[in-house]
């Protein structure tokens, strides 16, 4: 369901043309292309060793493509810092699992970057916290736990907190509701479709679950074995045609998708 009015802004977002990625020898990611536009979502879905996390992974700088190019607002990033690519667009960043650091208060997990780019003082970077700990529905009393006192769904509330301190322009989600309930996996989908809208911001995003990717995605893009196999509208999955998504929506065993490839 679509809840950005994408710009019109032809130069797109975000956008990687011809990126493939090796680890082993073994493709991980096969001429990737695909872009997305300021404001518009997008989810990418697909059975395990896709290339998904790799794909999140190397748009914001952790993993360097063997080929290709990846721009952001027209500009080439490959091989740019990350301060010179916070200097393009702000990224704001949700891995699997929340990635919290166990050893760090919630405020200090919530304004970790900010304190090692941006130099925040203390009582300013806890108020801040607070403020994005409230936007995410959750006391601003949090701000003084550690990750061990939290539940998976605290936890998880306190990594889109995280990814939202900077009001990024992109951002990156992997499995925001992994591990989630269902009613706790709309209670996320929720947090995130209210916070992009007051930003405005541009989102990838991986999911499992297809009923959240029609919830906060504008446009789906499938992968599997490294490869896009299909690019639709979030409303099309239920009837794309595709075998690909045919199979994984249905969850059978019957089609391309290679049962338990590693």
């Amino acid at each position: 369901m679509s809840f950005i009015e994408p710009a019109s802004n032809p130069v797109p977002e975000v956008a990687l043309s011809g990126v493939s990625r090796r680890f082993d020898d073994t493709f991980s990611l096969q001429n990737i292309v695909f872009s997305v536009a300021a404001g518009e979502s997008v989810v990418l879905i697909g059975p395990s060793a896709a290339g998904k996390t790799v794909t999140l992974k190397t748009i914001a700088g952790i993993f360097e493509p063997d080929a290709g190019s990846i721009t952001i607002r027209g500009n080439e990033v490959i091989g740019r810092s990350e301060v010179e690519r916070i200097k393009l667009a702000r990224l704001g960043i949700l891995f699997q699992k929340s990635a919290l650091f166990d050893s760090l208060t919630v405020w200090e997990n919530i304004t970790f970057r900010l304190r090692q780019t941006n130099r925040l003082p203390k009582a300013e970077a806890i108020e801040l916290a607070r403020s994005k700990l409230v936007s995410v529905g959750l006391s601003e009393d949090t701000a003084l736990l550690y990750p061990v006192e939290l539940s998976g769904g605290m936890q998880k509330r306190v990594g889109i907190a995280r990814a939202l301190a900077d009001e990024p322009d992109i951002l990156l989600l992997d499995e925001p509701t992994s591990g989630l309930d269902p009613i706790m996996t709309n209670v996320i989908s929720d947090l995130i479709l209210e916070n992009v809208r007051k930003l405005g911001a541009t989102v990838i995003s991986i999911t499992s679950n297809l009923d959240a990717a029609r919830h906060i995605g504008d446009r789906v893009i499938m992968m599997n074995e490294g490869q896009i196999v299909w690019d639709g509208r979030a409303d099309e999955l239920s009837q794309s045609g595709n075998p690909y998504v045919d199979q994984f929506v249905h969850k059978t065993t019957d089609g391309p998708i290679r049962v338990g490839l590693n």
